[in-house]
């Protein structure tokens, strides 16, 4: 995925780069701000190296102060790459307006690339693995930050014109598969809910979904899995 993303940035439009300002409060973030915060002054040397002018998207503004705001905005500008700033909450919304109208002015006409009522080009157990690998990244977030990824296992078309979908969520250890599946299985059955509703807007269709959390220590260094999943080992 990394790999597709930088290779895909020759022919873009338009770059955003979203920053979690969250991550910046304080010398030395913790967790998953620290990685956050990792990441997104790696893209950004990279983004400076390649001298592709983006567009800063600044995300989480109402959960910052506004002197350690106009402090992250200021250091982040002063690098000289982007050519626009939007100050954002994407949960709430604010400013996520301006930022779509900004994308939008700057995307040029042209012919459909795919038919009008295509909503997606990801093949649809891929795409079924994200939804669910999505809503247990936000219910896990905190307990679960990187270990953890989901395949789908079976997809069994009914007569009915409903689809029968079998998912494993893999992690690294039995800690995080008992976390995952949640006293009397709650966790894994919110998980499972908010995916499979997720799903049926998406496929247009009714879905039946069956999760399984699986303990898999060393997963990510499984080539056959990654070639299972779409992606590729070795970027």
């Amino acid at each position: 995925m990394v790999a597709a993303a930088w290779s895909a940035l020759e022919g873009a439009d338009a770059i955003v780069h979203v920053v979690d300002a969250s991550a910046f409060v304080g010398e030395k973030p913790s967790g998953a701000d620290a990685h956050a915060r990792a990441d997104s002054e790696a893209i950004a040397a990279k983004l400076k190296q390649m001298d592709i002018p983006s567009i800063l998207a600044i995300n989480k503004v109402d959960a910052v102060s506004r002197p350690e705001l106009l402090a992250l905005t200021t250091k982040l500008v002063e690098e000289g790459l982007y050519t626009d700033v939007f100050m954002i909450a994407a949960r709430k919304g604010d400013g996520v307006a301006d930022l779509m109208r900004t994308l939008v002015e700057r995307a040029p006409v042209g012919p459909w690339l795919f038919p009008e009522d295509q909503t997606m080009d990801a093949p649809a157990r891929v795409l079924a693995a994200e939804i669910t690998r999505e809503k247990a990244m936000l219910r896990l977030h905190d307990e679960i930050p990187y270990d953890m990824v989901v395949e789908t296992e079976t997809w069994e078309e009914r007569k009915d014109g409903s689809a029968k979908i079998d998912q494993i969520i893999y992690v690294a250890r039995e800690g995080q598969r008992k976390i995952a599946i949640g006293a009397k299985g709650a966790t894994i059955k919110i998980i499972g809910e908010a995916a499979r509703k997720e799903m049926e807007a998406a496929f247009d269709r009714r879905i039946h979904l069956f999760l399984h959390v699986k303990v898999r220590e060393n997963w990510s260094e499984e080539r056959a899995l990654y070639q299972r999943l779409g992606l590729d080992y070795e970027a």
